[in-house]
């Protein structure tokens, strides 16, 4: 049995085994994820309509991987909601509750989290019952059984179990997040009464074609000698950088130094530390208007120093750009909306990660040589 395209025999010896399955199997975890969500639709719609009347504002948290699933979402779900929506990890929001809480304020704290046993997890929801005037929850973990899903707050709340294979056991988080920022996007289609289940659709398509026709070339580009990478991505795209810049990150030890940029902000110094030895790669939105804005910073990269390697991803063909390689996403009969295309395209960091991990010598499983991080944070004290 192969999983990435590595013999199974050979995985398991190099520590990997959890990973390739986990980053592999994220298309069929989405149908079951999509299954859950209509097994629950009902319930789920009768707590928004219960709360959204009576919240001036919407926070998204969680930390680490769990806190980037936000920056994806919080336009999408402010356009859709009217309610003012903010991505704030539970990291700042433990150390700084009265610069985000309110005791004005009625909010609605949708919490994310994979084991949902990190320190800060339940801490941030203790602050919010405290410091705001009232607070629902809205609770999105893989585990049923950690200390978030557990927690008794003081008013309503919604929890929203994942299916248990979307519980990595490896360190790196692949199929939780994606499978985290999937069930947010459906939620938050309840009140735009959208075609989430053909989105969910093209989201399967599209993942399976980047596993099963780019992941040989990805493979390929891995092999090459970067030190350093930047992710660039745009709106619900700027998560997908985020998160990917962290996964090759983690499952590189910190050898491979990564950095995340929108493409304006990209601009105004962070471009300095571009150098022969590093790889690019841009997430391209499928919104026109956003693209204008991407094309320019490319065009713009032929000032300074040139990279080692470019990467495009998009959905649309840019010939008018010069790309080392351009991965072009499927066509679809119906468009995808843009908040969507970011829970596929994780699949490309995913993979960049996993295997320049395996080329240098590592085991993606359990990365940290030096035990720096695990898998569920440790050593936090909460005051």
């Amino acid at each position: 049995m192969k999983y990435l395209g590595i013999d199974e025999s050979t995985l398991n010896k190099r520590d990997g085994i959890f990973t390739a399955k986990e980053i592999s199997g994220q298309p069929i975890l989405w149908s079951a994820i999509k299954d859950k969500f209509y097994d629950e639709k009902s319930e789920i719609s009768s707590f928004l309509d219960e709360i959204i009347p009576k919240i001036d504002t919407i926070i998204l948290t969680g930390a680490g991987t769990s806190a980037f699933i936000g920056l994806s979402l919080f336009g999408e779900i402010q356009r859709t909601t009217h309610v003012t929506t903010r991505s704030i990890a539970t990291t700042d929001l433990v150390s700084h509750p009265q610069d985000y809480f309110s005791s004005e304020s009625s909010i609605l704290l949708i919490s994310f989290a994979r084991s949902g046993n990190s320190p800060e997890s339940v801490a941030t929801l203790r602050l919010a019952d405290t410091y705001c005037k009232n607070c629902y929850h809205l609770v999105i973990t893989c585990n049923q059984e950690g200390e978030l899903a557990k927690y008794k707050v003081k008013n309503t709340r919604y929890s929203f179990i994942l299916p248990p294979e979307a519980n990595d056991k490896s360190l790196a988080m692949t199929g939780s997040y994606s499978g985290m920022l999937l069930s947010a996007l459906l939620i938050n289609d309840i009140a735009k009464n959208g075609d989430s289940n053909q989105m969910v659709l093209n989201a399967i398509s599209t993942g399976e074609t980047i596993l099963n026709t780019y992941a040989s070339e990805l493979k390929n580009i891995s092999d090459l000698p970067f030190t350093r990478a930047i992710f660039l991505g745009s709106g619900p795209q700027y998560g997908t950088a985020m998160e990917s810049h962290l996964k090759l990150q983690e499952l590189t030890d910190g050898q491979v130094i990564c950095k995340y940029d929108s493409y304006l902000g990209f601009r105004h110094g962070p471009k300095a530390v571009v150098d022969e030895q590093t790889l690019m790669v841009y997430y391209f939105s499928n919104n026109p208007d956003v693209l204008r804005y991407e094309k320019d910073l490319v065009r713009g990269m032929n000032q300074g120093k040139k990279p080692l390697y470019q990467i495009g991803i998009s959905r649309e063909s840019l010939d008018d750009l010069t790309f080392d390689t351009q991965f072009k996403l499927p066509k679809l009969d119906t468009n995808d909306a843009e908040s969507f295309l970011s829970v596929s395209n994780i699949l490309f960091g995913q993979l960049l990660a996993f295997y320049k991990s395996m080329q240098l010598g590592l085991s993606p499983d359990s990365p940290s040589s030096s035990k720096a991080i695990s898998r569920v944070v440790e050593g936090v004290t909460i005051y």
